[in-house]
């Protein structure tokens, strides 16, 4: 992922403009996770550090090692980082790359869900339990059966049925997964195994999970996102397909699937009828923010729905160094949502 030029970019001004300021600002932090326990807010991000890696499509300069949790009493509250929950030394399957993760409890215990490059060079997704939302998480010796790629996000519905949301294109591997295997043919090219421009586009996977979160119940099914005419998305519609970053919740009885278009900066978001689709596209959630990467989640406090997001503003634009954020959202009479603007209509990224 090449580094967009950002010499143009007044930070001063970004900042005074900005809708949201870095929940935390004494380490780089992305991809916030965010759902309320008790009464209170526990957000799961990435950990970004600079480890010195070359930019690439891959996403090799995305090289985070361990997981902080970070908690607040609510909305406008400072946050707390409440110290190191994971760190990849202490995974036995997992070698590197520890990208964003999510989290849930069932019965007391909580559940962190982590995608993580195995020695293999292969994403899968591994689980690691605490007695605590804030950790320590203790890590499952190996990796989900049939689990792979990257950004897990678990749902629990109405019903007490646990749904995992995942995958990711391009140094995400999805699309090394389309025949049901890996295929690790041209392995330095992120575009290689991609569907063709006028395709149906890769779709996120989903899958229910079983009783003691450990394990998929049933195989992965893809999550299919059509236009209003009912037709499945387009590989080369950049601006409305799939790329990354799953999320769901549940407004006025219907499933919101959410999702980032990477390489067009979007969040996105559709909507269905149940957990598995269809979902048809209903618009933006957020316009693109300073960096390569978007990705969120969606939580109610108290009966108001709040983004939680990540920009590069405290870096001053590096891609892989993010601050998490949080704005608050809003549903209109219809369902629909309003789209964000990151910096009051500010044009950062023209």
């Amino acid at each position: 992922m090449p580094e967009e030029s950002i010499q143009h970019i007044n930070f001063d001004e970004l900042d005074r403009k900005a809708i949201s300021s870095p929940l935390v600002s004494h380490i780089y932090t992305a991809d916030p996770s965010a759902h309320v326990f008790n009464g209170k807010i526990y957000i799961y991000p990435s950990h970004d550090v600079d480890a010195g890696d070359a930019f690439d499509d891959l996403g090799s300069h995305f090289a985070m090692e361990d997981y902080h949790v970070i908690s607040m009493d609510h909305p406008e509250a400072n946050a707390v980082d409440n110290g190191l929950a994971l760190h990849v030394n202490d995974v036995p399957w997992a070698e590197k790359q520890m990208w964003a993760p999510d989290a849930h409890e069932k019965d007391g215990s909580y559940y962190l869900f982590f995608p993580a490059k195995g020695y293999d060079g292969v994403f899968k997704i591994g689980v690691a339990i605490s007695d605590s939302p804030t950790g320590p998480f203790t890590p499952q010796p190996e990796a989900i059966k049939d689990s792979f790629s990257i950004d897990p996000a678990v749902y629990k519905d109405d019903d007490g049925s646990y749904y995992m949301y995942f995958g990711g294109i391009w140094g995400g591997q999805l699309q090394r997964w389309r025949t049901g295997s890996f295929n690790a043919a041209e392995p330095e090219s992120p575009f290689a195994h991609l569907p063709g421009n006028n395709e149906p586009a890769l779709c996120a996977k989903v899958t229910r999970l079983t009783d003691d979160l450990l394990e998929f119940a049933e195989p992965a099914k893809d999550v299919l996102i059509v236009d209003e005419a009912g037709h499945p998305l387009l590989q080369g519609d950049n601006d409305r397909r799939f790329f990354e970053a799953s999320w769901l919740h549940k407004y006025n009885g219907k499933y919101y699937f959410s999702y980032s278009t990477g390489d067009t900066h979007y969040i996105c978001y559709a909507i269905g009828d149940n957990p598995y689709g269809p979902f048809t596209y209903a618009g933006r959630i957020l316009n693109p923010v300073v960096g390569w990467t978007s990705h969120h989640s969606i939580a109610e406090y108290k009966g108001d729905w709040y983004l939680f997001y990540h920009d590069s503003s405290l870096s001053k634009g590096v891609t892989h160094l993010r601050s998490i954020k949080v704005a608050k959202i809003e549903h209109d009479e219809n369902g629909y949502i309003k789209t964000l603007d990151p910096y009051q209509d500010l044009k950062v990224l023209v």
